[in-house]
């Protein structure tokens, strides 16, 4: 049986009327624009000129030290004074007033859309699980196994729960369970989730997701509502399955993606999981500043040519649609069998204003030392005797050379029946025109896809 991921359906009257809603805030974004352009083109150009420079001057700042440092804050802050002290205040009042119509528009036709958008997802109808087994972890997530209590109400549904306790191994517990379990789940973080994911993949096993974690990101990527946690329970009952892959890199599986470089360092400071920001502005001026190395990360691209040593390298289990680096996008697909590479090489002295511009304006596919491919396997080199790396979120240390390698639907997984069903990628348009003709087919009263 597949399971449809598009609505065959005549589109509500709410969605006809987001659609509409959202093509009027498009235009609206447009007309404001374009009678700013006419009524002072210079002014305009002078605001936009300089809200660029406000911005690469103060990320700028941020991989300088010193003295380099504080003339480039100071040039960030005379920036925007100059745009806020523009003869004409409409100019200033111009950049935000397109920017929230925007947003309004973007929401409105994410709900227009709907789920018309998607691929259909093959998949099975499945009865209820007979000896259900659900790992948790109480620490992950900021304690959302307790806050949810879900050891009692996965009891109360027939669900044996077995919760980790600190000094426990993970894998043993998962293994013992596996041994008289017919369906075997973990509530935790992704690291959590790769590691039980695996476990069910060697003993043939279906898996259940519970996203009781911090990001979730595969929860997000299986078509799971992150916020309602006890909701994922409902796929021990009846519901769908299906072939999804893994990725390895050694003989270690991981769900979402292993990062190198510059992310992967980052990720391995003491304080990064208490204060992101402050960290990343910290680590910045060893890593990307004029004075810093290139990280010695070498490998093979697909048309064999050399390349600048990489900055940042993402490993993913099957590609993921980027925007931006921050946040690492979500995946169309989990059925790809294939890994998905990102290679990122910053020229020091040249290109960091150009990759900044590229991941504030979410077009870091343009930047000219990025490039993307797919491959069933891959193989990073180095000359370090041990490379960090962050594998679904954890710092790790590894020695080179580093093998990766795709497991093409290596695991059945359950989700439940009313799950949203998509990763935000596959309900995406591709781009402005794709956005605005399904727009225009939502509002006739047609699927948009």
């Amino acid at each position: 049986m597949s399971r449809p991921s598009g609505e065959a359906t005549r589109p509500s009257i709410t969605r006809r009327l987001c659609a509409l809603g959202a093509l009027l805030a498009l235009a609206a974004a447009f007309v404001v624009a374009i009678t700013a352009l006419v009524r002072n083109p210079v002014e305009l150009a002078i605001a936009v000129v300089l809200l660029v420079i406000a911005t690469v001057a103060a990320w700028a700042a941020l991989v300088r030290r010193r003295a380099a440092r504080i003339v480039l804050a100071i040039v960030a802050v005379v920036a925007l004074g100059a745009i806020a002290a523009l003869p004409d205040l409409r100019t200033f009042v111009v950049l935000p007033l397109v920017l929230v119509l925007g947003l309004l528009a973007a929401a409105a036709a994410r709900v227009a859309l709907g789920k018309d958008l998607a691929t259909p997802v093959e998949a099975g109808r499945v009865g209820p699980a007979r000896r259900g087994v659900l790992l948790m972890n109480p620490r992950s997530g900021g304690g959302k196994v307790a806050q949810f209590d879900l050891e009692n109400v996965a009891r109360s549904r027939g669900i044996t729960p077995v919760v980790l306790h600190r000094g426990d191994d993970l894998r043993a517990l998962a293994e013992e369970a596996a041994a008289h379990a017919d369906v075997i789940g973990m509530a935790g973080g992704d690291g959590s989730q790769a590691l039980v994911a695996d476990v069910a993949r060697r003993h043939g096993l279906p898996f259940v997701c519970v996203p009781a974690g911090t990001r979730n990101h595969f929860a997000l990527d299986l078509g799971l509502d992150r916020e309602n946690v006890v909701a994922a329970l409902d796929a021990y009952g009846e519901a769908f399955e299906r072939r999804i892959d893994l990725a390895l890199i050694g003989d270690r599986v991981f769900v979402n993606n292993a990062s190198l470089g510059v992310y992967a360092t980052v990720v391995q400071s003491p304080g990064y999981r208490d204060a992101k920001v402050s960290t990343v502005a910290g680590q910045l001026p060893q890593l990307l500043g004029p004075d810093s190395e290139h990280f010695d990360l070498s490998y093979r691209t697909p048309d064999g040519g050399d390349r600048p040593p990489a900055d940042i390298v993402l490993v993913s289990n099957g590609p993921y649609r980027l925007d931006r680096l921050t946040g690492f996008g979500t995946r169309e697909r989990l059925d790809t069998g294939a890994l998905g590479i990102v290679t990122v090489s910053v020229d020091r002295a040249r290109d960091l204003p150009t990759l900044i511009t590229a991941e504030l304006t979410g077009q870091i596919a343009r930047y000219p030392g990025y490039r993307s491919w797919e491959t069933g396997e891959f193989v990073v080199s180095s000359g370090q005797s041990l490379v960090d790396i962050g594998v679904d979120g954890e710092a790790l240390k590894l020695e080179p050379p580093l093998r990766f390698r795709s497991l093409p639907g290596a695991l059945r997984v359950r989700v439940p029946v009313d799950a949203p069903g998509s990763a935000p990628a596959a309900l995406a348009p591709k781009g402005m025109r794709d956005a605005v003709r399904a727009l225009f087919r939502v509002l006739a009263g047609r699927p948009a896809g």
